[in-house]
């Protein structure tokens, strides 16, 4: 259903249940939750609340977008529905694509969807890594353990691979450091720890940048993918930096896809910085 605004549409998107889904877990059930957002601006991802062993989640959750109109004809509203694995990726089961433009939303609609298989994008890889904080010393530590089934950037068909960590405070550049470089290898195995001071008032403040970089003597090194965790993440990424702030001085390490550089950058929202030329004397 939608409310016209000026020049936008409010819509309410309620998530109801879910009937007959597939296995994924060796037990002969899932652990399903719902992804919600439109094609127009992947930046607004909405999540529901994960439903334990069960092939028929009743969600019952409304999610709230607002729509330019001059948008709508061309956005599509994508429910993805994901199974939830606290140790490995999370497995895709199916999602529904709703084209807008074929919907009066002026109008309540509630019907059942078939799901399909998605459109993916290009795999990037995943990489392994366990956060731990303390905040009476304000520590940020950092374990990179592992990667795996990166992309191919050389034309040997391996890569060079090493990671960057990077902290960014109220959306600006703050402290970095990396990994060695791994030859050769898409599977690379890393085990390097880097800890950072990060006193507990900033801690709400901060977006933790993960990045696997392909290293190159001849030309500049490539990024292969990164993820970014903190309060203004979503999914996987909010999810694992939350048990870290839950459980202080324990290490919690968790898998993550890699995704696209260009929309995490856009996600984060990174303020630039311009070098301002010097008057002359």
């Amino acid at each position: 259903m939608g409310t016209w605004l000026e020049n936008c549409i409010v819509m309410k998107v309620g998530v109801k249940q879910a009937a007959d889904l597939k296995a994924m877990d060796s037990g002969g059930t899932s652990d399903p939750y719902v992804i919600v957002y439109l094609t127009s601006d992947m930046r607004k991802k909405y999540e529901s609340k994960v439903y334990r062993k069960t092939l028929n989640p009743v969600f019952n959750e409304t999610f709230t977008f607002q729509i330019p109109q001059a948008e709508m004809s061309e956005s599509t509203l994508v429910m993805q529905i994901y199974d939830f694995n606290r140790f490995a990726k999370h497995d895709i089961i199916g999602e529904v694509r709703l084209p807008l433009g074929d919907f009066d939303l002026q109008h309540v609609i509630e019907q059942w969807q078939e799901l399909t298989g998605t459109t993916e994008q290009e795999r990037l890889g995943e990489i392994c890594f366990s956060l731990r904080y303390i905040p009476s010393t304000s520590k940020l530590t950092v374990v990179i353990l592992e990667a795996k089934k990166l992309k191919r950037m050389d034309s040997s068909g391996l890569s060079d691979p090493f990671v960057k960590v990077q902290l960014i405070l109220n959306k600006k550049k703050w402290k970095k450091k990396k990994t060695g470089v791994k030859k050769s290898t898409l599977s690379p195995y890393f085990n390097e720890a880097f800890t950072f001071d990060v006193p507990f008032n900033q801690i709400q403040n901060i977006d933790l940048v993960i990045s696997v970089w392909d290293h190159d003597k001849v030309t500049k090194n490539q990024q292969i993918g990164k993820v970014f965790l903190g309060c203004r993440a979503t999914g996987n990424q909010l999810r694992h930096w939350s048990d870290m702030l839950a459980n202080p001085r324990r290490p919690i390490a968790q898998w993550h896809n890699l995704q696209p550089v260009e929309e995490v950058d856009n996600a984060l929202g990174l303020k630039s910085h311009f070098k301002l030329p010097l008057p002359g004397k």
